[in-house]
């Protein structure tokens, strides 16, 4: 299935190039990532943090070279013609922040502590989930939704095809080469017993068990419970501690327009 994106886009945010250069710094690009669930006796709103990779914005996955020599092996590598301020990670179906989303209309927060300029920077938006087969209701939604914060790239890449034709983009492509980006080991982690149940419940499938290697891109029992969790950010609150005499803060905020989106930038109290 191949897509267009919305060539009207109004260009890379005004907070995208310095987040990049400070995210840049980190030896390992994790973050907190924040939903809101429910209890499930009292089924109150309560918060959940745990955390995450980060991925890279979504259409720019910066790909390991094992992957990917693998995804050109099996023609599976997106030419890399889009560009984004939507914030990627990966999960598994069957984790507890799925359900969240769905029952949060996708609400979500993301903080990245950067020590080395003494920044932090927290992203709000909507959590939209892909990797499911296409046609299905919600991964057909969230395709939709994401396309929106999608924009063609300018200039040349690597990665690009012989003619930069949209065509040659599919959703099946991208969410393999995240896939793809994870070690054999980590990818088996996908055919794991069900997270975050007892110990005692043995899983009636054998296929379930820890420690296993999937070398296979196409696994079916790992692809069916790999997910990637795409943000589109509208919301980005930027605090600057670097000068303790003279903290800075500023509030990015989204707002729709007829071709795409604006940002507005205020400057806060600290």
């Amino acid at each position: 299935m191949t897509t267009t994106a919305n060539p009207a886009s109004a260009g890379p945010a005004p907070w995208r190039s310095l987040f990049l250069e400070h995210i840049s710094k980190l030896d390992e690009p994790y973050m907190s990532v924040a939903t809101v669930g429910r209890d499930p006796h009292s089924q109150r709103p309560v918060p959940r943090v745990r955390t995450c990779g980060f991925r890279g914005f979504f259409g720019e996955l910066p790909l390991h070279p094992l992957a990917e020599r693998q995804l050109k092996e099996e023609n599976q590598l997106n030419p890399r013609i889009y560009e984004s301020e939507m914030l990627s990670f990966t999960t598994d179906v069957r984790m507890e922040k799925v359900e969240h989303f769905e029952g949060s209309d996708g609400a979500i927060e993301v903080v990245f502590w950067v020590k080395d300029v003494m920044t932090q920077w927290r992203l709000r938006g909507k959590a939209l989930v892909i990797g499911d087969e296409a046609g299905k209701p919600a991964e057909e939604e969230a395709r939709a939704e994401i396309l929106k914060g999608l924009r063609r790239r300018r200039g040349e890449d690597t990665r690009s095809s012989k003619d930069g034709d949209d065509a040659d983009w599919t959703w099946e492509k991208e969410v393999t080469a995240y896939f793809a980006n994870h070690s054999p080991i980590m990818r088996g982690s996908f055919k794991n017993p069900p997270p975050g149940r007892s110990i005692s419940e043995i899983p009636d499938d054998p296929n379930l068990r820890l420690g296993q290697l999937v070398p296979d891109l196409q696994d079916p029992i790992a692809r069916k419970n790999f997910r990637v969790v795409v943000i589109r950010v509208d919301e980005v609150d930027q605090l600057d501690l670097s000068k303790p005499e003279e903290c800075r803060r500023w509030k990015f905020t989204s707002i729709p327009t007829e071709d795409g989106e604006r940002w507005e930038e205020v400057e806060l109290w600290p």
